[in-house]
């Protein structure tokens, strides 16, 4: 006896829409993890995965009324394919374009806190040659200059800079706020300060390019 899966053309052609994105995401799974274990090359696997993520918008956008959550629909059909569901409903993109756009993300990143290093150590060596040694002028733009060290990932935790601020600070701390820091002092921490700026400009990548 043979069963019927529809009752009329609408139903079927419903039933094949679910056939193609059980495949789809079959697929996409099994891509993943090709990628992830090296099997096909990073343009390879971009080029599928964004064929089947066209063809899965394409899909849900069609059967968006009977199938309202594609997770409910893997579930249902118990299948698991925790990549797929992630790269096609969660993430859009193939993993390749989302490496690109974190990398960049954190190149832009890193440009900043570059530029606000710079700018905390001019701030902080200009104040000393105007003669403003008071602890509560001189600590907070150590402070600031040290805070944006730490942000920086790119400078080893024991960087020169690093250290020197940290040692200054610690020095200040103890100090009252109305207090100044003597001739050598100052003439010491511009030194610092100088030494810092020169070895963190040569630890930038670009450093003379």
């Amino acid at each position: 006896m043979e069963v019927k899966l529809w009752n009329d053309k609408r139903e079927r052609e419903m039933y094949e829409n679910f056939a193609e994105l059980y495949a789809i995401i079959k697929a996409t799974e099994k891509l993943e993890k090709a990628y992830v274990r090296d099997i096909i090359s990073s343009s390879e696997y971009e080029t599928e995965c964004q064929k089947l993520i066209a063809h899965f918008k394409t899909l849900a956008s069609t059967l968006k009324d009977t199938v309202p959550s594609i997770e409910r629909f893997a579930d249902t059909y118990k299948m698991d394919c925790p990549a797929a569901i992630n790269r096609l409903v969660t993430s859009g993109v193939p993993a390749t374009v989302e490496h690109r756009a974190a990398a960049a993300a954190s190149a832009t990143t890193s440009a900043a806190i570059v530029a606000e290093c710079v700018q905390n150590f001019i701030t902080a060596m200009d104040s000393l040659k105007l003669n403003m040694v008071a602890v509560d002028q001189v600590y907070p733009l150590l402070s600031d200059l040290s805070a944006s060290l730490n942000k920086l990932g790119i400078l080893p935790p024991d960087f020169e800079g690093k250290i020197k601020m940290s040692e200054w600070i610690s020095r200040l701390a103890k100090m009252g706020a109305a207090d100044e820091l003597t001739e050598q002092q100052a003439r010491q921490l511009h030194f610092d300060l100088e030494s810092s700026y020169n070895s963190f400009m040569a630890a930038l990548p670009n450093a003379g390019t």
